[in-house]
């Protein structure tokens, strides 16, 4: 029988797991403990809430897109007196309507937000608002999963007590590892519920008993070798290129997208009113007036099958186009490959573009 690089995989030791878990925390700039989930980002997501959030906690959870709404299920799953502040799919939200919502419910002990909405191409302004949830003294708990490796995450400079990552928008890795910075206070939070999830995949206070207090020593089940492998290349990747050029080029690619679409015309335009609002890991637009969102996109896919272009989710699918834009598609040729097909796809339906306008757009960035 011959030997498959991804089959006959020696173990993974403890060693190699905690060097990547210091890793994950040096990309986050984080002193917090940092643990990786051997699932879906979902895992971490969910497993943050039931640990932490339970009866007894009002939570503000911050609606700027569809995880925003999930965030809220399961924090009333958990019992907890939820209050929803939701902001319209094409803004952000401020520090000012948070500190407004803390005014009206003082009593607020969390918060929970989403970074960076890939689903609806809008990003929030985390730095300011954990300025508001410190004020509050509140737990804050952040998904940045579509954010990092696309602008900086900081959760010591923003007082985020939970962060959950993922490897596979930004970072360019597989869906099937995620991570989360955890604070001493969230871990306090965690271990004074009673409600908490042990002895489950879901526990994060398993993995501090049996892992982070061991010193690390003793992994308290076999990982998912070649997810950790996989997140160990991306943060690899990113460390040698240097974050900061890895954030620069999704950007470059959010504003090319931005200022192409523009150019193009045909009736389509950003879904995210203010430029500061879009998110750099997916640009949303708006489908021209008569037209079906999820038809064009199956139109510009036909051009081309491999372009990074989708409609919207549910309701949104009739009007909404993202083109995402991130990990190894943060490129200014993948781009205008989008546009182009869109261009095409509306021309079909008789719609005036220019496409010529669209490609001098997108040359302006590097």
């Amino acid at each position: 029988m011959t030997t498959h690089p991804f089959l006959d995989l020696a173990p993974l030791t403890a060693a190699r797991f905690a060097s990547i878990e210091d890793r994950v925390a040096r990309l986050l700039s984080t002193e917090q403990d940092v643990v990786i989930m051997q699932g879906e980002a979902l895992l971490p997501l969910e497993g943050a809430i039931r640990g932490a959030a339970g009866p007894g906690t009002t939570a503000l959870n911050i609606v700027t897109g569809p995880y925003g709404q999930t965030f809220g299920d399961w924090l009333r799953d958990c019992g907890a007196t939820v209050v929803d502040l939701a902001v319209p799919f094409h803004a952000a939200v401020t520090a000012a309507q948070v500190r407004e919502a803390f005014a009206e419910h003082p009593e607020i002990g969390f918060v929970s937000l989403v970074h960076a909405e890939a689903a609806t191409g809008n990003t929030n302004p985390v730095g300011e608002i954990g300025e508001a949830v410190r004020e509050q003294g509140a737990l804050f708990y952040l998904d940045a999963v579509a954010s990092v490796g696309a602008e900086p995450v900081l959760p010591d400079a923003w007082g985020v007590d939970l962060c959950v990552i993922g490897a596979q928008k930004a970072m360019g890795g597989p869906a099937g590892v995620s991570a989360v910075s955890v604070s001493e206070r969230a871990w306090a939070r965690m271990a004074a519920n009673p409600g908490a999830p042990r002895r489950s995949y879901l526990s994060l206070l398993d993995w501090k008993e049996r892992w982070i207090d061991g010193g690390r020593r003793a992994l308290p089940h076999a990982p998912a070798q070649l997810e950790m492998l996989a997140l160990e290349a991306c943060v690899e990747r990113i460390e040698a290129a240097g974050l900061d050029t890895v954030i620069a080029r999704h950007a470059s690619a959010a504003a090319a997208t931005r200022a192409g679409v523009l150019a193009l015309g045909g009736g389509l335009e950003p879904y995210v009113y203010e430029a500061e609002d879009a998110a750099p890991v997916a640009t949303t637009l708006r489908a021209p007036s008569g037209v079906v969102a999820s038809e064009l996109v199956a139109s510009a896919l036909a051009v081309d099958p491999a372009l990074p272009l989708a409609a919207g989710g549910g309701a949104l699918a009739k009007e909404m186009i993202r083109v995402n834009h991130y990990g190894a598609d943060a490129t200014r040729e993948v781009v205008l490959g989008s546009l182009v097909a869109l261009g095409a796809a509306l021309a079909d339906r008789g719609l005036t573009v220019d496409v010529e306008g669209a490609r001098s757009a997108v040359a302006n960035f590097s």
